[in-house]
């Protein structure tokens, strides 16, 4: 019982800000364009902001620890996994295709990875160090995937995947804290308060755009609701399960460190993959039904996770 009542208090926010948004798309109150903007918004300027100041103060080093190798196998074998069934099984193009993938495989570390990290795992290192992996290392892979689904000349593609970087407020802002955390900058108040207030609506904003969106669902055919089912699968049993198999029995994980990784790997889709796809005119439906239903599925996963290896 403790699991579920855990889960469900740090569920409890996310389906109140996503419910607004609904409310909101609903009654029309904000306008015809404010989901798009809200979504631009939050691309562009509040999560880079957010994304910063968790960069500069980092530790890349604490990448190099089994528990994150564990956490990263499980990811990327089930991003590449989503990837070839995209491809081979629902024929979708190369953007859409790691749209989907990020779907099944990029945890919500932040607005409901901490919570499940403070009232669980009563530590939140090994999730702050799994967003690092994740935004250092796979954000710019998704990007670039999605980048070159757009038909160049050879030169010309070269020329923007060295550019990503700078092209990308996402991917800029992440190096950009990267540099100030190598560096041992501390940043003054008169930088980090502004962009504390600016990444403070990162969260928010994402999930009210995502509501907003649910007023203009459209209904999938029988191969989107069977592709949504197969990511949703991927993300909340596929994704935990592989963490387990490999954390205990190839690197032999126990305890509180296997239950951290299993945990944190069984965690619902990011919102961002529906900003992504959002940003890129993308498969938005698809992103936001896989986040939305692997966030109601992994309330149970979760608890069951937390029943099962936190004995």
């Amino acid at each position: 019982m403790t699991g579920v009542v855990l889960a469900f208090a740090a569920f409890l926010p996310i389906w109140a800000l996503t419910g607004a948004g609904w409310a909101a798309g609903r009654t029309g109150v904000l306008g015809e364009q404010a989901q798009t903007v809200l979504g631009r918004f939050a691309f562009t300027f509040a999560m880079p902001a957010l994304l910063f100041l968790t960069m500069s103060r980092s530790r890349p080093a604490d990448l190099a620890q089994p528990g994150i190798a564990v956490f990263a196998l499980s990811l990327l074998v089930v991003f590449a996994l989503a990837q070839s069934l995209g491809r081979w099984v629902f024929r979708r193009g190369q953007g859409d295709r790691a749209i989907a993938a990020m779907a099944a495989a990029y945890v919500n570390s932040a607005n409901l990875g901490i919570p499940v990290a403070i009232h669980v795992l009563k530590d939140t290192s090994f999730i702050v160090t799994a967003a690092l992996f994740q935004t250092l290392l796979i954000t710019p892979v998704i990007l670039a995937l999605i980048d070159l689904d757009v038909p160049r000349e050879r030169g010309e593609r070269w020329r923007r995947m060295l550019t990503l970087p700078l092209r990308n407020p996402i991917v800029a802002a992440s190096g950009a804290g990267l540099a100030v955390s190598a560096l041992g900058w501390r940043l003054p108040e008169q930088v980090t308060d502004p962009l504390e207030l600016l990444g403070g609506a990162a969260v928010p904003a994402a999930l009210f755009a995502l509501g907003m969106s649910l007023h203009a669902r459209t209904r999938p055919d029988a191969e989107g609701r069977a592709e949504r089912r197969v990511l949703v699968a991927l993300k909340v049993v596929g994704q935990p399960l592989l963490a387990y198999a490999v954390g205990r029995w190839l690197f032999g994980l126990e305890g509180h460190a296997l239950l951290s990784v299993v945990l944190v790997a069984g965690l619902p889709t990011a919102q961002n993959a529906f900003l992504f796809a959002a940003e890129y005119r993308l498969d938005e439906d698809l992103a936001r039904d896989t986040v939305l239903m692997s966030t109601v599925c992994s309330m149970v996963s979760l608890s069951v996770i937390t029943w099962l290896l936190a004995a």
